[in-house]
């Protein structure tokens, strides 16, 4: 099995990449559904403050890479495929351990994207864990750098920029599948 990881900075385009994975039918696991999963476990709502909050202390408390573990046990309840994705690694602790749980090529493609385009994209697209208000994106950013996904970007495998149409990136993401 050969896996992609998809990483970057919230709002870079990670999702419409995805999203080209599922519609050409690879399996997806969104790490961040994981988060999502124990933020609702523990009785919170889902917004940008309380994920982040659940996400960083389950780190604190049960090492950097617990999404990684627990998107592991999800993988392994999957049926077997030849390529899955993966959406929202953070740091280099997680990859160590998806390469050493699953034992298999492991590809990670960063999706690149200016700050000022990226926190447009996020006020816009009005997902539940997003802020609407410039500081708290700001602040979201910082938080995701501090867990080391500017070091998973840095050594990513492949780097697609997408700061160009949407139609523009959809064609390089394809073209990295084709090749894939």
């Amino acid at each position: 099995m050969k896996i992609i990881a998809f990483t970057g900075m919230p709002a870079s385009g990670k999702s419409e990449a995805v999203q080209l994975a599922k519609d050409k039918g690879i399996p997806v696991i969104r790490m961040g559904d994981m988060v999502w999963e124990e933020t609702k476990r523990q009785g919170k709502p889902l917004d940008d403050k309380n994920v982040g909050d659940v996400a960083h202390s389950m780190r604190e408390k049960h090492g950097m890479n617990i999404w990684a573990k627990r998107t592991v046990e999800k993988i392994r309840s999957l049926k077997k495929s030849p390529l899955l994705v993966i959406d929202g690694v953070r740091n280099m602790e997680e990859i160590e351990y998806f390469k050493k749980e699953l034992g298999m090529e492991f590809l990670v493609i960063a999706i690149d994207a200016p700050d000022e385009l990226r926190r447009k994209r996020a006020i816009s697209r009005g997902r539940t864990d997003d802020s609407k208000n410039l500081k708290d994106l700001e602040e979201r950013d910082k938080r995701e750098i501090r867990w080391g996904l500017q070091k998973v970007i840095a050594n990513a495998d492949i780097i697609i920029p997408n700061n160009g149409s949407l139609e523009d990136f959809k064609k390089q993401v394809l073209t990295v599948f084709k090749k894939l």
